[in-house]
């Protein structure tokens, strides 16, 4: 029997599962397909400021009082404790060196910590996503779409007015049109396969692999490395990322002790470990590189098996058509070193919402050219994402390089949510991520890749003195003109705390008075919108 629908979302992770809930909200009849089951594992674990604004708006505009709790570590604990989740206070980062001991040099140590929030209670989150992606299907179910778990689509075609998709559901034939589909299934979705969407691998300057699980029983760095400074967070309550020659390690814990861990590996460190594909291999050769790192896993078990994969990035050519979309992930995946996944995803579900917002009293279809705007933002984001990661890896090769290369990032983040949070307006969802679109910032990541890859040679040469305080001096003055937060300062020692004073100094730069920015300042420091559920359920407007 053929099924019909207005729009058939394929794929139930966290964006596809709103992204129905919103439509349907707004009068859509919606199809969410899923090829497995929920709960089922998943990885992109670690939210951002800029993810959380995404969730508020969505919660706010669209009556979703959950995606507003779930904005903020504090409203989590209080509305959904039972969801998993860990306290994600900033960015913790640690240079390693092989066979040493990280080195606890005070305030000179190899070490940068930015805060992303003031207190616990406004923190970002490290998402459990078995729990999380499990909860926003639930959530959509409950709110009226239909959700089809166990649907193996095999075939698709483009006919008058719509697609057509067939496949089995539960081993049953199945077969439905939608009049419009939407790809949130992931890399080499479905939807890439059927309409032949080429590659464009060749496109991005990334390359890594990954070898990663969860872990029970990991210390944390102040046991292994106890009497470090304090910085402006516990260091291990954050996305903490272990720098080594290979590439890095990320170590997210879970509020429950579980700890999501990876090694993202570059092609040359790939190169100097065992040619090996299992997992359990490669993660005992990089432990017993770095002794620190030995000492806080080497009592870990593994709770899933270790898994290893060549390479992670995909990239395609297309991301939209006059019947179809895809999201971020189904498009593009660069790395996840500065967790820019969850807030990209997010921004999408913002802009096709509005997309479908606009249409809904008139064609019940996106507009053409919002479509084709959509298609061209992503294709900006996916290369500015890539451009300032591919800086990050060439800056691995000294802490110096690196320290420098991440306040160009967190410059532009916290520049973009300060933005947000004070200065209102109703087409945010549209602005670029990552400074795309903004003349200042959206140019410097492709020269600070060229200035990084003149001094390592594209070989991971270390550089000069000279070279590298000329690279972090000339980075400073380049963000200067966006940096709220005080980053690329000599003086803090590579550690960053949300500074209120230095924002509100630096008030010109967002075009604000200064009494402005002091009268705005309860949006940052927690206090709730004027608009904002009250019963947990609805939104007042």
């Amino acid at each position: 029997m053929m099924q019909t629908c207005e729009v058939a979302i394929v794929g139930s992770g966290f964006a596809g599962s709103i992204l129905a809930r919103v439509l349907t909200a707004l009068g859509y009849d919606v199809v969410l397909l899923e090829r497995g089951s929920h709960p089922r594992f998943a990885i992109g674990e670690s939210s951002t400021p800029l993810a959380n604004l995404s969730l508020e708006r969505l919660g706010l505009r669209y009556g979703l009082a959950d995606c507003y709790h779930l904005a903020t570590h504090g409203r989590w604990l209080a509305r959904f404790p039972e969801l998993r989740r860990g306290l994600k206070r900033g960015f913790t980062f640690y240079r390693h060196h092989p066979t040493q001991e990280f080195a606890n040099r005070g305030l000179d140590s190899e070490r940068l910590l930015v805060a992303a929030s003031p207190h616990d209670a406004l923190s970002d989150t490290h998402w459990l996503r078995a729990d999380v992606d499990h909860h926003f299907v639930r959530a959509a179910s409950a709110a009226g779409v239909n959700y089809r778990e166990r649907v193996d689509l095999t075939s698709s075609q483009l006919v008058p007015n719509g697609m057509h998709l067939s496949g089995t559901a539960n081993h049953i034939p199945f077969e439905l049109r939608a009049n419009f589909v939407i790809d949130a299934s992931g890399p080499g979705g479905f939807l890439a396969k059927q309409l032949s969407i080429p590659a464009a691998l060749e496109r991005t300057q990334t390359r890594s692999a990954v070898v990663f699980s969860h872990f029970d029983g990991v210390h944390l760095m102040s046991d292994v490395v106890p009497g470090l400074p304090n910085g402006p967070y516990p260091d291990d309550w954050a996305a903490v990322h272990h720098l080594i020659d290979e590439g890095w390690m990320y170590s997210l814990r879970f509020d429950d002790g579980v700890t999501s861990a990876g090694f993202l590996l570059s092609p040359r460190g790939l190169a100097t470990l065992p040619a090996t594909a299992s997992g359990t291999a490669l993660w005992s050769a990089l432990l017993n590189r770095y002794p620190t790192l030995a000492n806080a896993f080497g009592d870990a078990r593994p709770v899933l098996p270790i898994v290893f994969r060549q390479r992670i990035q995909h990239r395609l050519t297309r991301a939209a058509g006059q019947r179809w979309a895809l999201m971020p992930h189904a498009f593009a995946f660069i790395d996840p070193l500065f967790s820019t996944g969850i807030a990209w995803s997010l921004r999408a579900v913002e802009r096709l919402a509005l997309a479908f917002e606009s249409s809904a009293n008139r064609r019940r279809l996106p507009d053409p050219q919002v479509l084709t705007r959509y298609e061209s933002t992503l294709t900006a984001e996916a290369d500015q994402i890539d451009l300032v990661v591919a800086g990050a890896y060439e800056a691995m090769s000294h802490f110096d390089l690196f320290a420098a290369q991440a306040a160009l990032y967190f410059g532009t983040v916290s520049f973009a949510e300060v933005s947000q949070r004070l200065i209102p307006d109703e087409h945010v969802a549209w602005r670029g991520f990552l400074g795309v679109g903004d003349p200042l910032l959206q140019p410097l990541a492709r020269e600070s890749l060229a200035r990084l890859r003149q001094i390592t040679n594209g070989r991971g040469d270390a550089g000069t003195t000279p070279e590298r305080s000329g690279f972090a001096q000339w980075l400073a003055a380049a963000i200067s003109p966006r940096n709220v937060a005080g980053l690329a300062d000599p003086s803090r020692k590579n550690l960053y705390p949300v500074d209120f004073d230095t924002l509100i100094e630096r008030h010109a730069l967002l075009g604000m008075s200064r009494d402005s920015v002091i009268e705005a300042l309860p949006s940052l420091r927690g206090m709730a919108p004027s608009s904002v559920f009250t019963t947990g359920e609805h939104v007042s407007t």
